[in-house]
């Protein structure tokens, strides 16, 4: 375990670490909605229910066991919200979580540990009471099971039960302001049902995959499915927290399909074909060019509108896998990045939509720039011995090949920094100079849309003699060679809330790059990220959460662990035109679709029911 600073093992100020029951927390002053509050702002308590939504997803799937999602099978994407949390977010203010199956929530003053007090009507859906014992079962097989959680639970040492409806959380360290939080959003899974026996008479196993319907607690049971082509949901008619005022409005549809398709291509023209009524399109071209002149979208059925997106920050990259020997050295990882020519892709490709991601938290106020100043400086003096020094003295960057000229130096500048790196030109061939093998590189994908991206950063890739091929492999090949790190160079994203915590162990730290399945994809192990990651985790209020972000976002830049691609501050959507919604939509989750929308009875006769 790592050793924190000296300021971050001090107990840290919580507004709500008083050691007092509490209807809700938060990471900065006071909640928004009092102990009395009736409904969300964004959610409308009177909005209809009933009607279908169907969703369109990639890909397949061959499990509902979330226990083991990310290590075994492909799990559905709908079966998470069959399963209630101990808290739930807010989407209108930061860092703040209500009461769900917890009434009410209680943080040590010291925060060593945070109790939940259950409600005492919770209950799954075969009526049998949700326990003190289910949260603990819950947090232990996640825990024991999960490299996610056992990453992001890392410093809770143990979970008890301390009364007939009572929880306590006990951490190993004292400091951590969001942990609290963090335990809040536990999925309680129902003990009896998964160590019990299934129809045939044979014991479950919470460790292995499963196509059997499980049991939930949630807004909606899982009703029916095609495996790996189709899943329902139903509305739970007596769902136990439907007159909460954490639900009132929310969980409108009454049934919720999931539909799945093989390819990106397949499902473009799937929504045309209304098989699916709602559609994120994360691709410009399709955006600029594969609607519009659609008769659905000029009649007013189908509807392109595009959402601000200010929730998330992200990174999405090419992705080194670090482990392997040729992508050790920083400036074999930094040429990749001279060589890609954005500013003709974005022009050639992506229709001036997108911009050029320049940090791990891109598009919020946890990005650095410029120089380190202040509290962010401090810190970094704190492992000057363990960082680039160039974090000092000189911003983070990406190469611009906005003239011919530029494209030419950085090509040259590309070639120096692979010679300094062992490697030389050799009948126009980047070869080891040892040992004379070629630098070479598999670009490894699973939707054959990155194609057009590849082709183009190949091209410039071979100018600087490195050959490169592109695989494109089945969603469930491309996951199990993600488990297992089996990858040259892929495409990563990682979302950033606007409060990161934990979570950052798991994607950076040393710990999770050789656990299989982990989202340590580049497979850090960095003595110097470690210690700022902590920084983060343990800072003492928002102004050293922000300022320990920049800070780790600085180093991260500086290893030149990825090649950053491109992001846009929207969410661009299609639906058709059955839905309607509040006229307050939630701050921090762009559309709100499907949570707080519902299926607008006069809108659907306009444009057709759904099949």
């Amino acid at each position: 375990m790592l050793t924190l600073p000296a300021r971050a093992q001090a107990p840290a100020t919580l507004p709500a670490a008083d050691g007092q029951w509490r209807h809700a927390i938060t990471l900065m002053g006071e909640p928004k909605y009092g102990p009395g509050f009736k409904h969300f702002d964004y959610a409308d308590p009177n909005a209809p229910k009933g009607g279908l939504v169907r969703l369109g997803a990639q890909g397949g799937f061959d499990n509902f066991n979330i226990v083991v999602a990310g290590l075994k099978g492909d799990l559905e994407g709908g079966i998470q919200q069959i399963y209630d949390t101990l808290l739930t977010d807010s989407s209108d203010e930061p860092f703040t979580s209500y009461g769900l199956l917890a009434e009410a929530v209680r943080v040590a003053p010291d925060l060593g540990s945070v109790a939940y007090r259950l409600r005492e009507g919770a209950r799954w859906h075969d009526g049998r009471p949700i326990t003190p014992e289910d949260v603990v079962w819950s947090f232990d097989v996640l825990k024991a099971n999960s490299p996610f959680y056992a990453a992001y639970y890392h410093t809770v040492a143990k979970a008890e039960a301390t009364g007939p409806r009572e929880v306590t959380f006990t951490f190993s360290e004292k400091g951590n302001r969001e942990l609290p939080q963090v335990i809040g959003q536990l999925r309680v899974l129902p003990k009896h049902w998964w160590t019990g026996k299934d129809a045939q008479g044979r014991s479950r196993s919470v460790t292995e995959t499963t196509l059997e319907i499980p049991l939930g607690s949630g807004p909606y049971k899982l009703e029916k499915f095609e495996p790996g082509r189709t899943a329902t949901y139903t509305r739970v008619a007596d769902y136990w927290g439907k007159d909460l005022p954490v639900n009132a409005g929310r969980f409108n549809f009454g049934t919720e399909r999931y539909e799945y398709f093989r390819d990106g291509t397949v499902l473009v023209e799937a929504l045309k074909g209304d098989l699916y009524d709602f559609r994120v399109e994360n691709i410009a071209r399709n955006w600029a060019t594969a609607y519009d002149d659609f008769p659905a979208v000029k009649e007013g059925r189908l509807i392109k509108e595009a959402f601000p997106d200010r929730g998330m920050g992200i990174m999405q990259a090419f992705v080194f896998n670090a482990r392997r020997d040729k992508f050790k050295d920083e400036r074999v990882r930094r040429a990749f990045n001279l060589a890609l020519n954005y500013q003709e892709m974005n022009k050639a490709l992506f229709y001036g939509l997108y911009k050029r991601i320049d940090s791990y938290f891109f598009g919020s106020e946890l990005a650095s720039s410029g120089l380190p100043e202040g509290q962010e400086r401090e810190i970094l003096e704190s492992v000057r011995d363990k960082i680039p020094a160039s974090v000092f003295t000189t911003p983070y960057t990406n190469p611009v090949n906005d003239s011919p000229e530029a494209v030419r130096k950085n090509l040259r500048e590309a070639v120096g920094l692979l010679r300094e790196a062992g490697y030389e030109l050799r009948d126009g061939k980047m070869v080891d100079k040892a040992t004379g093998e070629p630098l070479t590189v598999e670009f490894l994908e699973f939707q054959n849309t990155f194609e057009r991206v590849i082709l183009p950063f190949s091209a410039q890739l071979k100018l600087i003699g490195i050959g490169t091929t592109l695989r494109v492999i089945d969603q469930a090949q491309y996951q199990n060679r993600m488990r297992n790190f089996d990858f040259d160079v892929t495409t990563g994203s990682w979302g950033e809330s606007l409060s990161p915590g934990n979570e950052q162990r798991e994607y950076w730290g040393s710990a999770a790059a050789d656990k299989p399945g982990s989202r340590n994809l580049i497979g850090i192990k960095d003595p110097g990220i470690d210690a700022l990651i902590e920084r983060v985790i343990y800072a003492p209020d928002r102004a050293g959460v922000v300022a320990a972000t920049r800070a780790l976002d600085r180093v991260l830049l500086a290893h030149n662990y990825v090649v950053p691609q491109w992001a846009s501050n929207s969410q661009r959507t299609l639906r058709w035109n059955r839905f309607a919604h509040p006229p307050v939509l939630p701050l921090y989750a762009s559309s709100g679709f499907p949570t707080t929308w519902w299926y607008d009875q006069a809108l659907a006769a306009k444009t057709g029911a759904p099949r």
